[in-house]
């Protein structure tokens, strides 16, 4: 049976969902499919990730045949980067609710804080020396665009990924009719967010967690990067329950009352990431776990300047991870 964390609005969200992020086209469908049958109820997409047409695909399957309803699945989508002006919010959804076959979605969120110069079906509109061209469009505006969808029905909750508690007051205290109920964030050992998610729990945030198990296929991925997977301090834990470190990666967060979404294509791996729920890990395990802490982000979206890995957006006005937390 499925746990829930039960948003401000009332709505349950699952605390386990499927990612899609890199999940390529021609995989990702039959994925989806494998997820529910399993028993995932949740959903985690984007437009941005390309392939929201095949997670529809997956869904009018899954729909059709009976393995499932549309109001037993929670399925989230993210407003790109280039869609902040507010006269592009609605249309954007309307793309991702038409590529999905949906009616509605349970939650929109603002897929970052920074915003790209809009350019049509060009999600990254190429600038000097390979940078994005960027806009500097308020995403309070944009989260006033979004209200405007709740009320039209086309989305029951309104989130933020990757914005920083800073970002996140100055919508909450903008916020008209909803305020944020979910934040997606990149967590894992490596990168506990527990500041971050203090701030969430006292202002009635859910906290979703992405890349849980450290993201080892992210395309910018160095040699000398650290892997969490292969942390011989996880590896013991997982061998001492009879479980693989990813599944006490997935374990470390829901006990931490997080919603966490691990991606995976493999047929075996979806299985395994759903079967969570039967063992839990002491009270100094999670300590132990949580000591693990680095700071370090997996998920800083990078590009390679004469030679060297930086990160892509560091010069943004709203770039989220140059404040504390």
């Amino acid at each position: 049976k499925m746990s829930f964390k039960q948003l401000s609005s009332g709505v349950k969200m699952p605390i386990l969902g499927l990612g899609t992020w890199k999940s390529k086209p021609g995989k990702v469908e039959t994925a989806v499919l494998e997820a529910l049958k399993v028993g995932y109820r949740h959903i985690d997409c984007a437009a941005a990730y390309g392939n929201e047409k095949e997670v529809g695909a997956a869904l009018k399957e899954a729909f059709s045949t009976g393995i499932v309803k549309r109001e037993d699945v929670f399925i989230t989508s993210k407003l790109w980067n280039t869609f902040h002006k507010p006269e592009h919010v609605k249309a954007a959804l309307n793309d991702s609710l038409v590529n999905l076959g949906l009616q509605y979605l349970d939650l929109y969120l603002i897929h970052w804080p920074i915003s790209f110069e809009y350019s049509g079906e060009d999600f990254f509109p190429k600038g000097e020396n390979g940078k994005p061209k960027y806009s500097e469009d308020s995403y309070i505006d944009t989260w006033k665009a979004l209200e405007e969808c709740v009320d039209e029905g086309l989305v029951k909750s309104l989130g933020l990924s990757n914005f920083n508690s800073i970002q996140i007051k100055e919508v909450i205290d903008a916020a008209t009719k909803y305020k944020p109920e979910v934040l997606q964030v990149e967590s894992h050992p490596y990168l506990t967010q527990t500041k971050l998610i203090e701030f969430c729990n006292s202002n009635n945030i859910v906290v979703t967690a992405y890349s849980p198990l450290g993201s080892p296929d992210r395309p910018w991925a160095k040699e000398s990067d650290p892997c969490l997977l292969n942390d011989p301090r996880l590896v013991d834990i997982a061998q001492k329950y009879g479980k693989s470190p990813a599944q006490v990666l997935i374990r470390f967060q829901t006990q931490r009352g997080l919603i966490v979404i691990p991606k995976s294509v493999n047929p075996g791996r979806i299985k395994q990431n759903f079967e969570t729920t039967d063992f839990t890990l002491s009270e100094e395990e999670m300590r132990f776990l949580g000591s693990f802490n680095r700071d370090w982000r997996a998920c800083i979206p990078s590009i390679e300047v004469d030679g060297t890995m930086i990160p892509r957006d560091a010069e943004h006005i709203y770039f989220p991870f140059n404040a504390k937390f």
